[in-house]
């Protein structure tokens, strides 16, 4: 995951990405919970149950530049088949492809895994 990453945002832009996040997870927890009420096919459910996992993922920064494709995906499928309203999907397809380009910031499980440590040398 470092390697994707050369630094993981903090301040400002670390904040607006751990709002970027929030936000798409959120609303991919409401579709999947929405879908999964009104459960008649689960041909129609499962993508939203998928983005409703990934979207459990993205809200704590595990593993973000994979669980963004994902999202990217499961979203783009949604939108070309008949499952969901394409106009929710799109911007969710958008958000989690910027995700997985830009990282999940400083605020995240994954900067805690794959972070770079800082080395503390014992004094003498």
């Amino acid at each position: 995951m470092q390697r994707l990453f050369s630094t993981f945002a903090n301040g400002w832009p670390g904040i607006g990405l751990l709002l970027q996040r929030f936000l798409t997870s959120m609303a991919l927890i409401h579709w999947g919970i929405h879908y999964w009420r009104q459960a008649q096919r689960f041909a129609l459910v499962a993508p939203h149950m998928v983005g409703a996992a990934a979207g459990i993922l993205l809200l704590v920064g595990l593993w973000t530049p994979v669980v963004g494709t994902l999202i990217a995906v499961v979203e783009i499928l949604i939108a070309l088949s008949s499952a969901g309203d394409p106009w929710t999907s799109v911007p969710l397809a958008t958000l989690g492809a910027t995700l997985a380009m830009i990282g999940p910031g400083a605020w995240s499980i994954d900067a805690r895994l794959f972070g770079r440590k800082q080395m503390q040398i014992p004094e003498r």
